[in-house]
């Protein structure tokens, strides 16, 4: 079992949640747009934040998120180590240092030094883009066997100064490379790992690669909080990494709906069916989170909460109540209309313009 680490009052490693961060792309210097962000990813389901402090109006935004921030604050450092000093002393709950470009040892001390007095753990953060000469000389190119050798190499550092406080990451825009650095790094140390493929790119690529290179981390059992790196607002970070946290099995985030892919059987626009049962159950789901639905309002059916519901939206009779007969709830579709069933059970018949809302009334229902 992998190093606990406390960052703020998220414990990361040592068999706690994989827990879910994101980093702020407005000015740290920007105090009130900063907190503004930072709310709206709260809401979303961020856990922690990162935020970048690359000079002295920096560190004065930095401590003015600190004061308001209702989730552990993290200091992003590069280049310049007293930065990472004044994060500390400005209260933040974590720093990310690549020990690679902080400067010579006696600087990469101080910062160890500092981070002793405050208690605050460190992320040995390396990548790609700066792996040590020597390492780059000795495997020729960017590996991941090089990426293993630099993050190992900088966290004896910190161990040298008598400090095991610390996260590691070692991040490749390389799905494969990304992924045997880890496992190498998995395997030869028990400090808990921050995972993620870096520059993943725009939503639309950079969920697939984060999708095959997380999603292959969580599923052998590697990592212990993540980020998933996107080019695009922050907040679709956090509900990806929730979507994935959830399609890998370790954390709920509504109900399992299941529906069909098509085929010329299908005669109903099950797109445009599936899609309206799997925003108005992710509505259910909200209001109960939120309290306001409970058993008396038939939050509850069957005695269970949305979110461990499967529903099951199929396009015909043959991946109807048999194939899905797992499911809580679902639908088998014909011409034109749909069978409702719960647990393999038909209920009822339905037209196809109420599918959606008589599916629902069942399931609210508990039959």
């Amino acid at each position: 079992m992998k190093k606990q680490v406390k960052v703020g009052d998220i414990l990361i490693g040592g068999g706690a949640p994989v827990s879910i961060q994101s980093m702020c792309n407005t000015k740290t210097s920007d105090a009130k747009a900063t907190l503004a962000q930072i709310r709206r990813l709260e809401e979303a389901g961020c856990e922690i934040i990162r935020l970048t402090v690359p000079n002295e109006d920096a560190v004065e935004g930095f401590k003015e998120v600190k004061r308001h921030a209702n989730i552990p604050v993290v200091a992003d450092i590069h280049f310049d180590y007293r930065m990472a000093i004044a994060a500390m002393d400005a209260g933040a709950d974590k720093i990310r240092i690549n020990p690679g470009n902080i400067g010579g040892e006696d600087r990469v001390k101080a910062v160890v030094d500092k981070a002793k007095e405050c208690h605050v753990p460190i992320r040995v953060g390396v990548n790609g883009g700066s792996l040590e000469k020597d390492i780059l000389e000795k495997h020729g190119r960017v590996t991941a066997e090089g990426l293993a050798e630099s993050a190992l190499r900088n966290v004896a550092l910190l161990e040298k100064y008598d400090f095991d406080d610390i996260v590691i990451s070692l991040k490749s825009s390389d799905v494969q490379m990304n992924y045997d650095a880890y496992r190498i790094v998995h395997e030869k140390s028990d400090y808990p790992l921050h995972i993620g493929v870096t520059e993943a790119g725009t939503p639309s690529r950079g969920k697939v690669k984060s999708a095959a290179g997380v999603g292959a981390l969580l599923l052998a059992g590697i990592g212990d909080t993540m980020r998933i790196s996107l080019t695009a607002d922050p907040v679709e970070e956090v509900y990806f990494a929730q979507e994935l946290l959830a399609a890998v099995g370790l954390r709920k985030n509504g109900p399992n709906v299941v529906s069909c892919p098509t085929c010329g059987r299908t005669e109903v626009d099950l797109e445009k069916i599936a899609t309206d049962v799997e925003r108005r159950l992710a509505d259910l789901y909200r209001a109960e989170q939120s309290g306001a639905l409970t058993a008396s309002t038939g939050g509850h059916p069957a005695g269970k909460s949305i979110g461990d519901l499967t529903v099951a939206v199929m396009g015909c009779a043959v991946n109807g109540p048999g194939e899905a007969r797992e499911a809580d709830f679902g639908v088998a579709c014909g011409r034109g209309e749909g069978l409702l069933f719960a647990k393999g059970e038909i209920i009822r018949k339905v037209k196809e313009e109420d599918i959606a809302s008589e599916l629902l009334r069942l399931i609210s229902a508990g039959r």
